[in-house]
């Protein structure tokens, strides 16, 4: 076998990679864009707009170099009259460098709040670390249930204010399914399901549904509170 094969043949496998990679992407944006056309909403390819203006005070969004928005819908969606100006789509962040370099991407739902303020609201699965800290005393939120206090972990800005979010029809909604880390922050709550998790196009409607559903749970009277 002549010296040099061994390196054409890793050659030619590292470009049908970066073409197979090609073909997915192209097909994922078509998929998108149909999404798009389906909900009324508009799609953007390319990282247009200043996502991280808009939007890089949340904590999902702060991580890593190189941040990027990119397959984004842009829309609304009505939550009991009130129109929420909505965005969804992939995002990429790197962190390391050299060999130790690693492309990170997940997919998320943005709505804004149409209210003046809100108070901070994380919402997401405990997991070890949570309970590693909770055992020094960085405790989050406890909730008169004892499975829901024990599967998620919230921390808020406001304690009455994820009292009144997080009520008993609240939590049943969470303990149902598997439910996305959620974090609200200055009028703008994301969900994502976490770091280097993409959704197929398809799954995107579900997660706008899940997130229009839980801010229908708002008791009235906290969202006249908001109004006033």
């Amino acid at each position: 076998m002549p010296d040099f094969l061994p390196v054409v043949l890793v050659i030619a496998v590292v470009v049908a990679l970066i073409y197979l990679s090609h073909l997915q992407s192209k097909a994922r944006r078509r998929e998108m864009a149909a999404l798009a056309s389906q909900l009324g909403w508009r799609f953007d390819p390319e990282s247009g707009g200043d996502h991280d203006g808009a939007y890089g005070h949340l904590s999902v969004f702060k991580r890593g170099r190189h941040r990027q928005a990119f397959n984004s819908l842009l829309g609304n969606v009505t939550i009991d009259g009130r129109t929420h100006a909505a965005k969804a789509g992939d995002f990429r962040f790197t962190t390391g460098s050299g060999k130790n370099r690693r492309v990170h991407r997940f997919s998320y739902v943005l709505l804004n709040v149409p209210f003046r303020s809100t108070p901070d609201l994380h919402i997401r699965r405990e997991n070890v670390f949570d309970k590693v800290a909770g055992a020094i005393g960085f405790d989050d939120i406890d909730f008169e249930s004892e499975e829901f206090s024990r599967r998620f972990l919230v921390k808020s800005s406001d304690k009455k204010f994820a009292y009144d979010v997080v009520h008993a029809r609240t939590m049943e909604f969470l303990l149902g399914g598997k439910a996305p880390a959620l974090e609200l922050k200055d009028g703008v709550c994301c969900f994502w399901d976490g770091t280097d998790t993409k959704w197929k196009p398809s799954e995107f409607r579900k997660r706008i549904w899940w997130a229009q559903e839980f801010f229908k749970l708002w008791p009235d009277y906290l969202i006249s509170q908001l109004e006033s």
